[in-house]
């Protein structure tokens, strides 16, 4: 591995040089030049808040520039009628720029500093329609870029649905649609510029179903068998297992329906799991526990039980022959400065978050490079860095301090500060994917350190096993 990085190295010092600073220049004012155009496009999927696998209009959006921009289009890949592969050129190398556009449920919010639902079933508090935006403009701007200067190569554009939670890439990894990629780049919103070697927890997930029978709660309740007393039973078995598995792990859940009348003994109660950890056979043998945990409250409470898997992900998997790059290129970019309305509305939201002052220093600056990182979510590009040489960057799109998941994250992805850093990342991505264009060595350097980390071995097993993709997840 050693030997690896240290050609990576000298490939990145190379790469820096590939291209002169003109070329550079001519695609980034490309780019500054489309922030209106990229801006309203994100707004437009920030309004429409299409949940997994539903984001048909945020997909057709995206698909639409795309096309106008001169790429092929081919739709509903993987089985999913909302994923889509754009293409432009041909040969080697094969860049991909991944791209997301799903919301999240009960996160409605408008796009003001103080928490105001905008009366929707969903909101992007994970910034995703300024993520997949961010991608589309950073293929095109290569598009450009290659079909000006007659640079062979290849340049896609991969929309992927349903990142939260179900697990939309895993099926796309799984049908092969990445196999003759060469280099995947992607990049997350966040409260900071940073490009350091990525991490994320694995994950699988399940709807576990209860099934028992109804009865008077008062008249006959020896009648009846509480399907909501499996669930109970389960979550309490689950809960006293914390105390017995890896401290780093993560355990959560969510009752979906518990019944619907308290003098009705409930015939049906669903719970929604999430188990995580930084190792995919960890993750493996808790969920195994979850589900024995269910056997046992089902045998308990005189009830049945059944569980639908939902989603499963590997970890990340670094690579740093093409990460360095990417931060190398961040730090060219540089973050943003916010405007007299912007700072304004950004000490709102600070203060919101119980902070006393606003730290404005971390949307200018690049957070320093680090070769390890500690993961605390989860991803499905996780599946996508096990299959190919992968590289992301986050960009500062929320206010300093702001969590993901939230109405802070809702409402600033909605305003010109996530407009802002979506134009961080798109320019980024953009330089990267130039780089790797003008070296090809690097990316045979990323594809030998690829073999290294996952062993040579390995065999991809993913890890929400042969079910066809759960498009009713959200529904």
């Amino acid at each position: 591995m050693k030997k690896t990085l240290l050609l990576s190295m000298a490939l990145v010092a190379f790469a820096t040089n590939a291209f002169s600073q003109k070329d550079q220049k001519t695609v980034l004012n490309g780019l500054d030049a489309k922030t209106q155009k990229y801006g309203d496009i994100a707004h437009e999927i920030w309004e429409l808040a299409e949940m997994g696998y539903l984001e048909e209009k945020s997909s057709a959006l995206l698909q639409t520039t795309l096309s106008e921009a001169g790429f092929t289009i081919k739709k509903g890949i993987a089985g999913i009628p909302t994923a889509f592969m754009a293409e432009y050129g041909s040969g080697f190398p094969v860049i991909a720029v991944l791209g997301e556009y799903d919301a999240l449920p009960g996160l409605s919010q408008q796009a003001v500093a103080e928490k105001k639902s905008a009366n929707k079933a969903a909101g992007h508090a994970c910034g995703h329609h300024l993520f997949g935006t961010a991608s589309t403009a950073a293929a095109i701007a290569v598009k450009d870029w290659l079909q000006t200067n007659k640079i062979q190569g290849t340049i896609r554009f991969y929309g992927c649905p349903a990142e939260e939670g179900g697990s939309g890439k895993v099926y796309m990894v799984r049908e092969g649609v990445f196999n003759d990629v060469d280099v995947a780049l992607h990049w997350h919103p966040g409260a900071q510029n940073a490009a350091s070697a990525g991490a994320a927890l694995a994950n699988k997930s399940a709807k576990f179903r209860f099934h028992g029978i109804s009865a008077h709660a008062a008249g006959a309740p020896e009648r009846g068998r509480s399907a909501l007393d499996g669930v109970e039973a389960m979550n309490n078995m689950v809960n006293m297992m914390r105390e017995h598995i890896p401290q780093d792990a993560r355990i959560h859940y969510v009752i979906t329906d518990g019944g619907k009348a308290p003098n009705v003994v409930p015939d049906f109660a669903e719970v929604y799991y999430y188990a995580r950890h930084g190792k995919r056979d960890v993750v493996i043998d808790i969920f195994d526990r979850i589900v024995k945990a269910a056997e046992g409250a089902a045998l308990g409470t005189g009830t049945t039980m059944d569980f639908e898997m939902i989603g499963g992900t590997h970890e990340l998997l670094p690579n740093l022959a093409i990460q360095k790059i990417m931060y190398d290129n961040l730090t060219k970019v540089g973050g943003i400065t916010y405007s007299d309305e912007e700072k304004d509305f950004a000490e709102k939201i600070s203060k919101s978050l119980g902070a006393t002052t606003l730290d404005m220093e971390t949307a200018k600056n690049i957070q320093p490079y680090k070769e390890e990182a500690r993961a605390y979510g989860s991803t499905d590009v996780g599946d996508v860095s096990f299959t190919v040489p992968t590289a992301g960057l986050s960009a500062a799109t929320w206010v300093p301090g702001t969590p993901a998941h939230s109405w802070q994250a809702v409402a600033a992805g909605g305003t010109s500060i996530g407009t802002k850093g979506m134009m961080v990342a798109a320019k980024t991505l953009t330089l990267t994917a130039m780089d790797l264009f003008k070296n090809p060595k690097t990316i045979e350097a990323a594809k030998v350190e690829l073999v290294e980390r996952r062993g040579k071995d390995f065999k991809y097993i993913p890890l929400l096993g042969n079910r066809p993709p759960a498009l009713d997840y959200r529904k």
